[in-house]
């Protein structure tokens, strides 16, 4: 219904004049653009005439245009990939998905100037509000022709500021083996249960007087925990979802600046704070079964129903189908050669460190003593609750002891705490940040620089 009513919205597209007594390439330029937006046209004389024109015209730079134009566009799918193929040179098929897979891999291939311009009017007639996210002339370090609409207005997924919290005691909706994000800073412990945030996808709170974000994209099966503070910043960011994706990862957006950030790297990639050199911290966070935590936190509060929000908070909505399908909802490239997709992997996250380790490997253990880069560290994990907290060590062998509260150590008992392994005498190992992931999101964005973990000690 929404790219229906896109194309309909181009009915009253205002015509594009060219530039008077400007120069030739201007005057190209923004025939060019018309040209683009004329692809989406409901006239079918219109429309045809704008495909031959591309057609003609012989540039590969059109494609870009093409396949955005060849998504929202109902009529003409035929004449589309017609010219897609006749530009490109090869037969990439008849779907939008597939030619959004070649078109990442060709990263050699630039659209055409003004390409910025067309892009922000096409999204703004879907909600003008994108236009704080896209315009002509903005700054990026991402590739505008790789952005998709996710299906939902700006703020169409509501991000959690400041929620309402409640006792457990108070917590009645909640049932003993559902799944919570675990978080605790200094001592302030919380619970965000995963069929609230399935929904919302972001909070923006202060948790033992730390300002953080947790940016989960359910899309990359990823919750992060951000500090929000940043060196030469007066306050904290606060973040909502942008309705925008990047190889089927969420594009968060700060409320100061309307930039927007990569969910996964904590890194501004459009717009004023692109280039700035920001990438907010990461910290410890745990996907754990509700009656896990409590008994850990019998003080924790956890996150209440009453939202402000009318949403279906039953448990498996509203992507309960994407998580128990082995399929991509949005295209992205991945190598399937060492884990499928969506396989999960627990992704570390420390001072520059990117390691990730697949969760099979905990069905054979539970603790995984390993290093990465020059850290010696033990992980502690359950694949049925993709539980996983990774602890830097100092190249010590633990193993499991009779609780997974503790690990044992040349006889010794060590307390398993969310911010440290601790001996009886009070010696502490501390924990090292880290989350859980589907295995298409690390290797899309840390695989090149990080390293998988294939053999377990």
């Amino acid at each position: 219904m929404r790219l229906r009513r896109l194309f309909l919205a181009l009915t009253v597209l205002p015509v594009l004049a060219l530039p008077l007594g400007g120069s030739a390439s201007a005057a190209t330029e923004a025939e060019t653009i018309e040209r683009a937006l004329e692809l989406l046209s409901p006239a079918p004389n219109t429309r045809r005439a704008a495909l031959a024109y591309f057609s003609q015209r012989g540039k590969k730079d059109a494609i870009p245009a093409l396949i955005q134009a060849f998504r929202f566009a109902p009529h003409d799918r035929k004449a589309f990939v017609e010219a897609m193929r006749k530009l490109a040179g090869e037969d990439i098929g008849e779907r939008w998905f597939d030619w959004m897979l070649w078109q990442e891999a060709q990263e050699q291939l630039k659209p055409f100037d003004g390409f910025d311009e067309f892009k922000a009017r096409v999204m703004a007639l879907i909600d003008p509000n994108f236009e704080l996210f896209l315009y002509p002339g903005v700054a990026h370090e991402i590739r505008l022709e790789e952005i998709t609409w996710g299906g939902v207005r700006k703020d169409g997924i509501p991000a959690l500021t400041n929620p309402k919290l409640v006792t457990p005691t108070q917590a009645r909706y909640l049932t003993h083996d559902e799944l919570v994000f675990g978080v605790s800073i200094n001592g302030d412990a919380r619970a965000y249960p995963l069929r609230i945030l399935d929904w919302h996808e972001m909070f923006n709170d202060v948790i033992g007087g730390v300002p953080v974000s947790l940016a989960y994209c359910t899309l990359c099966g990823s919750g992060i925990l951000f500090e929000t503070t940043a060196k030469g910043r007066d306050k904290p960011f606060v973040f909502g979802s942008s309705g925008f994706l990047y190889r089927s990862n969420k594009l968060m957006y700060d409320t100061e600046t309307n930039s927007l950030w990569n969910q996964f790297t904590g890194r501004p990639v459009v717009g004023k704070l692109t280039g700035s050199g920001i990438e907010l911290k990461t910290r410890p966070v745990v996907i754990t079964r509700w009656s896990d935590w409590l008994a850990r936190h019998p003080k924790t509060r956890v996150l209440s129903l009453d939202t402000g929000h009318e949403r279906d908070y039953r448990p498996g909505r509203p992507y309960g189908s994407y998580f128990a399908s082995p399929n991509l909802m949005f295209p992205t490239r991945v190598d399937q050669s060492k884990l499928k997709a969506k396989d999960y992997v627990f992704a570390l996250r420390s001072s520059g460190t990117d390691k990730a380790w697949p969760l099979s490997l905990f069905a054979k253990q539970k603790v995984i003593n390993d290093t990465a880069g020059a850290l010696a560290i033990t992980l502690v994990g359950d694949t049925t609750t993709r539980t996983v907290r990774a602890y830097r060590t100092e190249g010590q062998t633990f193993g499991p002891a009779d609780s997974a509260d503790a690990l044992m150590l040349d006889g010794t008992r060590w307390q398993v705490t969310e911010d440290a392994l601790v001996s009886p005498e009070g010696r502490k190992l501390h924990r090292l940040p880290g989350h859980i992931a589907y295995w298409f999101a690390w290797s899309g964005y840390l695989g090149k620089s990080g390293e998988l973990a294939t053999a377990t000690n």
